[in-house]
């Protein structure tokens, strides 16, 4: 069967057919439409509410093995590693009011880190990341009070990959980087 948009190309054709077929026709035609026109309008207005990240705009940033004392409340960035399983053993944290800034640290057992990959969302006031091929432990002392982190979520979503999203409390800068021996990965948090 051919089709205009979602109407049957047959609604339009009349052959030698009474006006009663046609009368048919046309209210079918005009219920079609009249649906048509409903989900377009669904459709439109449920699309134009919908925001992605871009992450096309975004400069994608090799993170190093030491502070370098750059902050950033956007973009992307990774550790450009291979792939090497490991295990989060504890998420920590501590203010310092000379430095200026909260360092939080992610520790793993194994002595480098796992590929990761992150995203800054200033907007968001948000910090996602995505540890590959790391196990979560049964269970992540809670830090206690934070003078910028709100909450740290975290998403097994595939049995090689642990997304943890970091919530912050208000406007924040970052500066991310790692260290070995044994594996962290580092951020400073500037309000």
């Amino acid at each position: 069967m051919a089709y205009l948009g979602l109407i049957p190309l047959e609604l339009f054709s009349v052959q030698k057919e009474g006006i009663s077929c046609i009368l048919i026709r046309m209210k079918i035609l005009k219920n079609l439409l009249s649906k048509n026109v409903l989900i377009i309008v669904l459709i439109s207005f449920f699309t134009s509410s919908v925001q992605a990240q871009n992450l096309l705009d975004e400069r994608i940033r090799r993170i190093s093995s030491r502070k370098r004392s750059v902050y950033l409340d956007s973009g992307i960035f990774h550790n450009g590693g291979p792939k090497r399983s490991s295990k989060l053993k504890a998420i920590r944290h501590n203010y310092s009011s000379k430095a200026g800034y909260e360092r939080l640290v992610f520790d793993f057992v194994t002595t480098e880190l796992p590929r990761i990959y992150g995203y800054i969302s200033g907007k968001e006031k948000k910090l996602y990341l995505d540890l590959f091929t790391t196990d979560l432990p049964d269970a992540i002392n809670s830090f206690g009070n934070s003078r910028f982190v709100k909450s740290v979520n975290f998403f097994p979503i595939q049995n090689d990959t642990l997304s943890v999203e970091v919530l912050f409390k208000k406007n924040v800068t970052l500066d991310v980087f790692f260290l070995k021996n044994p594996g962290r990965l580092v951020v400073d948090i500037k309000g």
